[in-house]
């Protein structure tokens, strides 16, 4: 069995739950492996694309890395987590306008530098950065720079909590653009709510609740190749190819997704020789 589960993760559930509970649902053995493509904090709901089998070796190969999430801030206090789950640590009576608020927001369009947030799953040392924080130990972590696609004004739902939609690349923490959006206005803020709405190309318009896992609900490897282009060859190729010979191909260089009747993996041409770079046989 290979293929990915469109998950709809609720609220309360961490990721690894998730992940369990999913191999259960379909009633797999210990040595078949599954695993998410992105943590989702157990505070957040939403789309959770689960790979089962040789699916997870298409991690490093998914073409659609990009994030949509559904967040709401609260301004007037900041948590030492940065969302509804940690102690309040700091206050503030400033209150933006949603004028204030529009100005400043295509400041964060692009690639910025963001700083993690202390309670991440950053490693410092080997040691993920929420482990020594819940030790109170001091957390240095490094900024990195991260892609800000879509940062959109929704709504206000009270007169201290906006609703916000945001798509981001890898990396991003939305936690962290709550604190440094809040920064900027002269106040603070924590994550409040959180929905993820879109991964690559799962969606919610075809995920699946953790009760409604079946077999069924099985999506083929190929929805996260769809880009690129199909090459197919031929039972004795694929021998070839499995003994790690190249295969004569006249096509441009680039990488492939490989057929012998159904998807066998991905194969990277180069200079008219085909040699596979990952097996899903």
């Amino acid at each position: 069995m290979k293929g990915f589960i469109n998950l709809y993760k609720p609220v309360g559930m961490s990721s690894a739950q998730a992940v369990a509970r999913v191999k259960r649902a379909l009633e797999l053995p210990k040595n078949v492996k599954v695993g998410h493509t992105g943590t989702l904090d157990p505070m957040a709901s939403g789309i959770l694309p689960i790979a089962v089998g040789r699916a997870t070796r298409l991690f490093d190969f998914m073409l659609e890395k990009y994030k949509t999430y559904v967040a709401e801030f609260t301004f007037g206090f900041e948590t030492d987590t940065l969302d509804s789950e940690g102690e309040i640590v700091k206050t503030a009576e400033k209150i933006p306008s949603v004028e204030e608020i529009m100005a400043v927001l295509p400041e964060f369009f692009g690639k910025i530098e963001q700083l993690p947030p202390q309670y991440s799953a950053k490693s410092v040392n080997g040691i993920r950065a929420y482990d020594l924080a819940r030790k109170g130990q001091a957390v240095e972590l490094k900024s990195c720079v991260v892609e800000i696609v879509e940062f959109e004004f929704l709504e206000a739902r009270e007169e201290n909590k906006f609703a916000f939609r945001i798509t981001c690349g890898s990396g991003t923490y939305i936690r962290s653009l709550c604190r440094d959006l809040a920064v900027k206005l002269g106040s603070v803020a924590t994550m409040t709510a959180l929905e993820r709405t879109k991964v690559g190309v799962f969606g919610l318009e075809n995920a699946v609740k953790i009760e409604d896992v079946t077999a069924s609900a099985l999506l083929p490897c190929e929805i996260v190749l769809e880009r690129l282009e199909k090459l197919n060859i031929s039972a004795q190729q694929q021998e070839m190819l499995l003994q790690g010979k190249r295969v004569e191909m006249s096509k441009q260089n680039g990488l492939y997704k490989v057929f012998n009747g159904e998807l066998v993996g991905l194969g990277q041409v180069e200079n008219n020789c085909l040699k596979m770079k990952t097996w899903l046989i």
